[in-house]
């Protein structure tokens, strides 16, 4: 069967129907069971011979994908991280928290080995001692290796997938695609040469509730669309922000920036009342719990050693318009904070927004029957109003997107103002709401929230509102969501596994047809969007889309750099 269409129907396997899964009874059961890759998109449960991979990047994000990897399909044969404190979270996990701990479980947990030297008999480590992920791309054939799982900062999307796919690895990056549209049309061009898959990490993609979504939408339950909204809120605030780690001991001298002398202060207070609460231990259960964080922690002071600028990282200076300098970052900062760097990131709408922006294009391309729709217009702003001059992205950012409705057509006066419209807003400090969207027609409403909870809202006029769901997990700082009617009590796996199992199962089943859900056409579209508002965001102005941006073949891009593969030499 053909699973390349990202957003065309596919048939659940065995004896149920989709239209029975969709009527809830079915999708509570095998939901809360996780793993519905195999069920509900048409793929083998498992590989008779696991794909070998290598993690280039084990922050965060990469260990967020090393626990979901499922090991009848992925065998974690290396990793590449210049971080110790990251090195240390790929094999042990994040014990900060046991919720942390659940969704970034870490190698040994994955494939039971007992130690870090009993793991690395069947993982090679490539550190920044040895190299980083250059060496692990090297090496990958000597290795064994078959594709790289790429999770590094967003300026280094472009050069370790087309390395790698020069030297014969199938990849999976992180969203967004890459740093810039140009950086996006390389890689799909390197992948074409090189005849290679590449995969990008659009979850959502994979996920049952939003497949469950888009059938509803096909099927008319909603009536005709005409407006999304979609919201990421977080409370961050200065001092209490996710994005700002803390710097080690050292990467800055005291005095320089009272920020970074108080969360570097409480950096080492979590150290010491870790230690006083492992020597105060009493069970082995609790022994081995607080030996873990104290040994992740001293990986995380441990970071203060690494040469980042052997690794394309800089010193950063953020100066006013009369190029007075407001803040300085060591390259260490700009590694370990990269997210809050344009260099290095891309800010709200790379991070937050481009999984939304994604879900509202599935979405739409539903109301249209399945066929992909590229918007035609965005407006957009950004402010900065929170946050000091310790960082070049914004606070806030809030668009309006349009694309066509079905009926659409330019040349005709009435029929060129059939659109859709796509609110979307990403705001620091105040997470009410959460993250999710809502997708209104014409019948009833459709809320999805923390990618997780699905309710359908058949009569608006009766809707009440509720507070009560949980914070988001991660390092997105949602706060509580408002809950609109009552929503499954399942637990939905967000598309994280199935989206690994997909691209493995692709690998191991190669034709023209057998394709990840984000490919590289449908990646590049999902980055134009949240590149071009970003650019609208900052110019504060309308742009019109242009068809040229989303053609691989074509050298236009809305940053007026022409795409040169040759650059990677």
């Amino acid at each position: 069967m053909s699973t390349a269409p990202e957003n065309k129907p596919v048939p659940v396997q065995g004896d149920v129907s989709r239209r029975d899964f969709l009527k809830g009874g079915v999708a509570a059961t095998v939901i809360a069971g996780g793993g519905l890759g195999a069920f509900y998109f048409g793929y083998e449960k498992s590989l008779g011979k696991p794909v070998r991979v290598g993690v280039i990047g084990t922050g965060d994000e990469g260990s967020v994908l090393i626990g979901a990897l499922n090991p009848n399909f992925i065998q974690v044969a290396s990793i590449a991280d210049i971080r110790p404190y990251n090195v240390w979270r790929a094999f042990y996990g994040d014990n900060a928290t046991p919720e942390l701990k659940a969704i970034r479980s870490g190698l040994l947990s994955k494939y039971g080995w007992k130690t870090q030297a009993e793991a690395q008999q069947h993982v090679k480590v490539y550190d920044a001692a040895t190299g980083g992920y250059p060496e692990l791309i090297k090496n990958a054939r000597q290795d064994g290796i078959e594709g790289v799982i790429i999770a590094l900062p967003l300026h280094l999307h472009a050069p370790a997938a087309i390395a790698a796919m020069k030297a014969g690895l199938h990849v999976m990056t992180e969203k967004l695609m890459g740093h810039s549209v140009h950086e996006c049309k390389e890689m799909a061009r390197a992948a074409q040469q090189q005849k290679l898959l590449l995969a990008t990490g659009h979850q959502r993609h994979y996920n049952i509730l939003y497949a469950n979504a888009m059938e509803q939408i096909r099927r008319g339950t909603l009536g005709d669309l005409h407006y999304l909204r979609a919201q990421w809120h977080r409370g961050n605030l200065p001092g209490n922000d996710s994005w700002q780690q803390p710097l080690p001991p050292g990467v800055k001298p005291k005095g320089k920036s009272a920020a970074d002398d108080k969360l570097t202060a409480a950096l080492e207070k979590k150290l010491a009342d870790a230690e006083k609460e492992l020597s105060n231990a009493a069970t082995g259960k609790e022994i081995d719990a607080w030996r873990l964080r104290v040994e992740q922690l001293k990986a995380q002071l441990a970071d203060a050693a690494v040469e980042a600028k052997k690794f394309d990282y800089r010193d950063y200076v953020i100066k006013d318009d009369a190029g007075k300098t407001l803040y300085e970052a060591p390259a260490l900062e700009e590694l370990i904070r990269w997210r809050l760097f344009d260099r290095t990131g891309a800010g709200l709408m790379a991070e937050l927004g481009s999984h939304q922006l994604d879900a509202a294009s599935l979405f739409i391309a539903a109301a249209h029957g399945g066929e992909k729709k590229h918007p035609l217009a965005v407006a957009a702003s950004a402010s900065r109003p929170l946050f000091p001059a310790d960082r070049d992205v914004e606070d806030h950012v809030y668009c309006l997107i349009d694309f066509p409705a079905p009926g659409y057509d330019p040349k005709n006066p009435i029929d060129a103002r059939k659109k859709i419209g796509v609110q979307y807003a990403s705001i620091n400090g105040n997470g009410f709401g959460g993250y999710g969207e809502i997708v209104y027609g014409t019948k009833r409403a459709l809320v999805l929230e923390r990618e997780k909870e699905l309710t359908y809202v058949p009569d608006l006029a009766k809707v009440s509102v509720s507070s009560g769901a949980p914070a988001a997990l991660d390092t997105q700082a949602s706060g509580p969501a408002a809950k609109v009617g009552k929503a499954q009590g399942a637990d939905v796996s967000r598309g994280y596994t199935e989206e690994l199992e997909h691209w493995a199962w692709c690998i191991r089943n190669r034709s023209p047809e057998n394709l990840p859900r984000c490919h590289p056409k449908v990646a590049l579209g999902d980055a134009v969007i949240a590149l071009v508002t970003n650019m609208a965001a900052r110019q504060e102005k309308r742009i019109e889309f242009k068809e040229e941006w989303f053609d691989i073949a074509s050298d236009e891009t809305p940053e007026g750099v022409k795409p040169d593969l040759t650059r990677y030499a």
